[in-house]
């Protein structure tokens, strides 16, 4: 097994909890990092968006779109 050291987040994450926080701080501080990768994601999608040009007709284009496989399905009949 490859043991892999510790990312500079999570290093800094171990420092922030040395010491004891009350459950509302620890909430708070996972409020704030969710926050944080929302708009670190909502800017990568903006900017997948303007690369790719897509646009509300490209959305769509991908609500018509057929995406499942097919699939069999056996009638089954269940016992109670």
């Amino acid at each position: 097994m490859i043991q892999q050291g510790l990312t500079n987040l999570q290093l800094e994450l171990i420092k922030l909890f040395q010491f004891d926080l009350t459950d509302k701080q620890l909430l708070e501080i996972k409020s704030m990092l969710s926050k944080y990768f929302v708009e670190q994601l909502d800017m990568e999608m903006d900017k997948l968006w303007d690369a790719k040009k897509w646009d509300e007709k490209t959305i769509e284009e991908w609500s018509r779109e057929h995406m499942r496989t097919k699939q069999s399905f056996i009638n089954r009949s269940f016992i109670p």
